[in-house]
């Protein structure tokens, strides 16, 4: 298990050195780090568990708070955040509340934080195990709902165009993308060609979504030569099997 975490803090200060040695000796890795974009971006690879520390000065790194979103999505980091409401205040203009796994707020009860840490750290550590499947799909309802049925056993990352999907494979790379087949601007069939084209994807393992289970819309589906296809029509315990299956007959992959 990678035990470690990024606190990020503004300079040092008494609250900060404790916490750092309180989270050292129960057995946790610490690597501090000032909150600067040039700073933050180092650690884009990892950690994946950011502990930041707030301040006043969070009224004075608004550009540094939307870097820190952004890279907590694209790198999918688990961000945890120690501070006061007036602090959270000023986060929450620029990073959305439920990008934040786990808020403390101050009086700071360093206990709770350490034993919340060695939690997360070992959730991360069994969630890394799991397959990772990108859903690509322009409806947020049906991302939102087959994501809590994907999550019971993958790591799950969606995105709502094709363009963002070739923005996320650009730097990383799923065990499994399920492509919307009909989206607007750029449609499941041009990012399929999109992926196959480039060396860094082309043995992605793509499964296309689609609503039509007519043979002609099938056929259409199956002549562009995914790895399979599913209804979108289909219930929970239909397409978690279907997934696993797929996993199954692929082990290689």
């Amino acid at each position: 298990m990678d035990n470690k975490i990024l606190l990020i803090s503004s300079g040092s200060t008494f609250m900060v050195d404790a916490l750092s040695k309180n989270l050292t000796d129960g057995g946790i890795n610490i690597v501090q780090c000032e909150p600067r974009i040039n700073d933050l971006e180092k650690y884009k690879s990892g950690p994946d568990i950011f502990l930041f520390y707030l301040g006043t000065y969070v009224e004075d790194i608004k550009d540094v708070l939307v870097y820190l979103k952004d890279m907590c999505i694209e790198k999918e980091k688990i961000l945890c955040m120690i501070g006061d409401a007036s602090e959270y205040d000023v986060v929450l203009k620029r990073i959305p509340a439920d990008i934040i796994a786990e808020r403390f707020p101050r009086p700071l009860d360093i206990k709770k934080v350490v034993d919340r840490m060695r939690e997360l750290l070992a959730m991360n550590d069994e969630m890394s195990r799991r397959k990772n499947i990108l859903l690509v799909d322009d409806d947020p309802t049906f991302l939102k709902l087959v994501k809590t049925w994907l999550e019971e056993e993958y790591r799950v990352t969606i995105v709502n165009s094709g363009m963002q999907a070739i923005t996320y494979l650009a730097n990383n790379r799923p065990d499994l993308i399920l492509l919307d087949y009909e989206m607007p601007v750029t449609t499941g069939p041009q990012v399929l060609e999109m992926i196959r084209s480039e060396s860094g994807t082309q043995d992605v393992p793509v499964i296309f979504l689609t609503g039509k289970g007519d043979k002609e819309s099938v056929m259409k589906v199956v002549s562009l030569k995914p790895n399979g296809y599913l209804l979108k029509s289909m219930k929970k315990e239909e397409l978690l099997k279907s997934i696993s299956d797929f996993f199954l007959a692929n082990k290689k992959i």
